[in-house]
């Protein structure tokens, strides 16, 4: 059978993907992805071939791995966090349209949203959304949307690609327009290099994060009017409390 696994791998690579991850990247033939996605498993399967590229050449590598898989080789595609999202299990999924004699299987990952949230606590115990503040495939208007939307019904927000050279703003802006709705003394919270060496996190108002810098290793997380500091943790409490 002609296979394609699309593999999220979490934010910490080996230590943190599941059974199911491992054993789709121990039964492929080849592994391929963004370079940085491949040095995190390349110790562990010395034997594989592979296959990189850069950033921004995402279709190119899904293109070839359609093809490598059309000439009878299983290949793994390998994500950070989830493959389905904010990863390859889309473009995948939309190249091969029409295609036959290809199986493609969606290999689930933790993503950042879930992982970073274990670090700081319980931020996402009640409804929350996931939001990029990346505008090169969003336009910035629909994410200042989204980021209106998500305030205006109280939602706990995780947020993904919150800062780069070429985006310094972007957080500043976001949180400028969350606080519109929101309180300066909202709880928030921010965890770097989610699971890999120099993961650091931080607490902090929504009024401080809007001077903070970050980068893309960062996810940043927005409580809701509940959420609260609780001996160094960010709780959303789900209202258990509240049962009788």
């Amino acid at each position: 059978m002609k296979k394609i696994y699309l593999v999220g791998l979490g934010p910490g690579g080996r230590e943190q993907m599941t059974r199911q991850a491992y054993e789709a990247l121990a039964e492929a033939d080849v592994l391929c992805g963004y370079t940085g996605y491949v040095a995190l498993v390349a110790e562990e399967f010395p034997e594989k071939e592979t296959y990189t590229t850069p950033m921004t050449q995402e279709l190119d590598r899904c293109r070839w791995a359609l093809e490598t898989a059309q000439k009878g080789k299983t290949v793994a595609m390998l994500c950070s966090g989830d493959a389905g999202v904010y990863g390859m299990a889309g473009p995948i999924l939309q190249l091969a349209k029409g295609m036959e004699g290809i199986e493609i299987q969606v290999v689930p990952g933790v993503t950042a949203a879930l992982s970073g949230a274990a670090v700081l606590g319980a931020p996402l115990m009640h409804d929350f959304c996931v939001i990029s503040l990346s505008d090169l495939l969003t336009p910035w208007e629909q994410i200042e949307t989204r980021l209106r939307c998500a305030a205006g019904g109280d939602f706990s927000i995780a947020l993904y690609n919150p800062g780069s050279k070429k985006r310094a703003g972007h957080l500043c802006r976001a949180c400028e327009i969350l606080l519109e709705t929101k309180s300066p003394e909202t709880v928030c919270g921010l965890v770097q290099n989610i699971g890999r060496q120099g993961q650091r996190h931080r607490l902090l108002t929504l009024a401080e994060l809007k001077e903070t810098e970050v980068d893309m290793f960062t996810t940043v997380f927005i409580g809701a009017s509940t959420t609260r500091r609780i001996d160094g943790r960010m709780v959303t409490p789900r209202g258990y409390e509240n049962k009788r």
